[in-house]
């Protein structure tokens, strides 16, 4: 493969938006034709989280909580102690807020198998503002032991993702969103937990992507690449485990590395790869994302752009890393 040049399993060109909530409805539809085990749970809100889906064709095997999401997680664990497979959602700041010390005690700890797949999750929650903008949640999940924690990055990934984990027992945590995400991936794509595949071929930094931020990430890079600057562009939707091996190795080859998230930044992406690259690799990097701050009401793509999310804000990031590095080579 050429440099800059996109994996086969990318597009050629960034496609239409779509919401990827949907395709986790339609999704746990199919599903449940195969998978008699399957039942799905929901606090109140299963319109918005599209498990409603699922209620219309499998009535028997949902199970609406009410506002009650510590309840919900209690008894997604029962299901799973008695051998279904529960799939538990909500919004993302009530399923990993209001619920964690649930999800701790009684799916965690007993290490049992619980889907939670929680949408709604970031700034681009939008107008509900920032007391329903979890920027959290990646960070409550990932410091749970057993926990997978999984960020889809578009709507072929989130079927895929459903897909998966429905086959692998053990707590999972899925992070979802509100807003479209625009489409990256053909249906040729293959995820797999604990891998971050590169999307994109590079040579001077590597810049890793999660969510909503993979697409900006891509829009950097070719806006880099006008510029005479080869980026590597991974797309880090395993979050837990993290595909260590991929992180140093690019982080050896090019010796800047930048993270893109919409979340915070303790805890989240940028904090896991800082966590692997401290112990293992140090190397130059920056961070994309919530810096130790809560969100605020507004359009949700807007306010990526207005806390500094955005793809130019990648490339900036790139700039001055790439300086910081020419300069510490002509200083040594």
């Amino acid at each position: 493969m050429s440099q800059s040049e996109l994996s086969d399993f990318v597009l050629d060109k960034i496609g239409d938006s779509v919401y990827i909530r949907e395709a986790y409805g339609r999704t746990l539809v199919d599903l449940g034709k195969s998978h008699p085990d399957l039942v799905v749970l929901d606090a109140d809100l299963t319109v918005s989280t599209k498990t409603n889906l699922f209620g219309n064709e499998f009535p028997s095997r949902f199970f609406t909580m009410g506002v009650s999401e510590q309840d919900m997680m209690a008894t997604a664990a029962g299901f799973a102690l008695a051998g279904k497979i529960p799939f538990a959602s909500t919004f993302a700041v009530f399923a990993t807020g209001r619920a964690w010390e649930h999800i701790r005690q009684s799916i965690a700890f007993p290490n049992l198998n619980v889907k939670i797949v929680a949408t709604h999750a970031g700034l681009t929650v939008g107008e509900d503002g920032a007391t329903h903008q979890a920027l959290e949640d990646i960070a409550l999940m990932r410091v749970l032991p057993n926990m997978t924690v999984i960020v889809p990055a578009d709507a072929v990934e989130t079927e895929k993702v459903i897909r998966t984990i429905i086959d692998v027992d053990g707590p999972t945590y899925v992070r979802l969103a509100r807003a479209k995400f625009p489409t990256i991936f053909k249906n040729t794509y293959q995820f797999e937990i604990g891998k971050a595949p590169i999307l994109r071929e590079g040579k001077h930094v590597a810049i890793f992507a999660t969510g909503i931020m993979v697409s900006k990430a891509l829009e950097a890079a070719e806006i880099l690449k006008k510029e005479g600057i080869d980026a590597f562009v991974v797309n880090v939707s395993s979050i837990k485990p993290i595909d260590a091996d991929t992180i140093m190795e690019l982080a050896t080859e090019t010796g800047a590395v930048v993270t893109a998230e919409d979340h915070n930044i303790i805890g989240g992406l940028g904090g896991a790869i800082a966590e692997v690259l401290g112990e293992h690799a140090p190397t130059p990097m920056k961070r994309i994302g919530m810096r130790d701050r809560f969100g605020t009401s507004g359009n949700g793509l807007e306010l990526l752009e207005y806390f500094g999310l955005d793809s130019k804000d990648i490339v900036v990031a790139v700039h001055e890393l790439l300086a910081y590095n020419s300069k510490r080579k002509s200083v040594g």
